[in-house]
């Protein structure tokens, strides 16, 4: 079966033309919001450029809309952690949809096309945490400088309940939460912006969906992708050589009481070959500096500075490594307003939850967890400002480097996650949220500047500022 589905991903899907590209998730890849105008003052206009002297308001009533936002983060690490610094990161983010209804071609086609660059550098790896800190330098390539294309999709709708869409698709719009997910004005930790029990699987690759919309509200998809795709792999001939990432995933409206929200529910599994993380000792330096973990700082080499420093005979294997022949997680989350003020839907107070569960090994997240509040208009006369506070839990595998944690006490048992935020709407197109975490790193020590001996890595302290403009 596995067979059959990769002979038909690596030979139907780059010959495939006419038909879709999305991820785990439909959202980002729905037909797009047009406003009723781009126009107006400087202090109302839903883009900072305007209306483009007519033209935007005209593309947009053909289907076509360009979009290029601009996101900058200051953040610093204040006390705790590797190391207390300051560093600047930016995204630079250019999207482009057609409608190929509007446009005059034919009906229900949606092309869209997403591209994202990365500058600067970022505190995650100072902050300590095994979780980042800045959810934005995910992409273009964790913490690395690069311009990369994450999403190049066509959606072909063939009825009002039934879509596919196939090309290079941005799973990040996967497990979406209207309160916890997207980095540009809430959360920034990644722990809570994401799941991070789906730390193995790729958050841009090739492959394909089907999608169904059997009632209002209610968006199901299920797809087959390339299990190593990433942002910077764009050579289709690459994909489905070493398997496939099967996933589904069924969100759904509900309005109990006349108070929206959501609830999501989503699995994956892939066939691909992985290093398990169960290991003869003799292993070890080979095993952590393997694997990568796409949602994760790699904790590879500060793990085999240690071993150097301790256990350097580990550095020598002596036999093969052992591997795992699947991967898989489930995942659910919801969020939930639980006040409207004067009923209006756009506004009021609400939680939201995540968790998610893994096989743990070979994924080394074995449980992921997050909780919150935010509210949105609740500051008289701020009726676009947000805030939210959320708790994040990452809960590692008993088998991720037990030799390790038990002879070094290197902790690697679960981290955890505060933050609050506080984001200022100043136009409709311009945003600045102040942002405060608190981190208690999974890994406990590490090497001092001397490289001869451990120490303590402390509860981190980080703050931040974010600017995002859409142009």
């Amino acid at each position: 079966m596995m067979v059959a589905i990769v002979r038909w991903a690596s030979v139907f899907v780059p010959s495939l033309t006419l038909v879709v590209l999305t991820g785990v998730g439909i959202v980002g890849a729905q037909p797009v919001d047009v406003p009723p105008t781009y126009g107006g003052d400087f202090w109302s206009r839903p883009r900072l450029t305007g209306n483009w002297g007519g033209l935007r308001d005209e593309m947009g009533k053909k289907g076509i809309v360009f979009d290029a936002d601009l996101l900058m983060i200051p953040q610093g690490v204040i006390s705790g952690g590797k190391d207390n610094v300051g560093d600047f990161w930016g995204n630079a983010e250019y999207t482009f949809n057609l409608d190929t209804g509007k446009a005059g071609l034919w009906p229900g086609g949606f092309l869209r096309v997403y591209a994202i660059s990365g500058f600067g550098d970022t505190v995650n790896k100072d902050a300590g945490a095994t979780v980042p800190v800045n959810y934005a330098a995910l992409v273009p390539d964790l913490d690395k400088e690069a311009t990369v294309l994450m999403n190049l999709t066509y959606m072909q709708f063939f009825s009002k309940q039934f879509g596919i869409v196939v090309g290079k698709v941005n799973l990040l719009d996967g497990d979406a939460n209207d309160f916890a997910h997207g980095w540009q004005t809430n959360f920034l930790n990644t722990g809570l912006g994401i799941n991070t029990a789906l730390a193995l699987f790729p958050f841009s690759a090739y492959g394909g969906s089907l999608i169904f919309l059997p009632w209002d509200g209610a968006t199901i998809t299920a797809g087959v992708f390339d299990p190593s795709g990433s942002p910077t792999g764009n050579d289709i001939t690459e994909a489905f050589q070493d398997g496939v990432f099967v996933s589904a995933e069924g969100r759904f409206t509900i309005k109990p009481f006349g108070l929206l929200g959501h609830q999501l529910i989503g699995f994956g599994w892939s066939n691909k070959e992985r290093v398990s993380l169960q290991q003869d000792p003799s292993n070890i330096a080979r095993a952590v500096i393997f694997e990568r973990f796409p949602r994760l700082e790699d904790p590879g080499p500060v793990l085999t500075r240690i071993l150097a420093r301790f256990f350097p005979g580990l550095l020598v294997p002596v036999q093969p490594l052992n591997r795992k022949s699947d991967t898989w997680s489930v995942y659910y989350n919801f969020d939930q307003y639980l006040w409207h003020p004067g009923g209006d839907q756009t506004r009021g107070i609400g939680m939201f939850f995540r968790f998610g569960i893994s096989d743990g090994n070979p994924n080394p997240v074995k449980y992921a967890y997050n909780v919150g509040f935010t509210g949105k208009g609740m500051v008289p006369g701020r009726p676009r400002d947000t805030f939210g506070i959320g708790w994040a839990r990452t809960q590692f595998s008993d088998d991720f480097v037990p030799f390790l944690r038990q002879r070094l006490a290197l902790g690697l048992n679960k981290e955890d996650a505060v933050e609050m935020y506080y984001n200022v709407s100043i136009t409709p197109a311009l945003n600045a949220t102040l942002d405060l975490q608190i981190v208690e790193p999974g890994l406990k020590k590490m090497l001092d500047a001397s490289g001869s001996r451990l120490q303590d890595v402390n509860t981190s302290v980080v703050a931040g500022l974010r600017i995002y403009a859409r142009f």
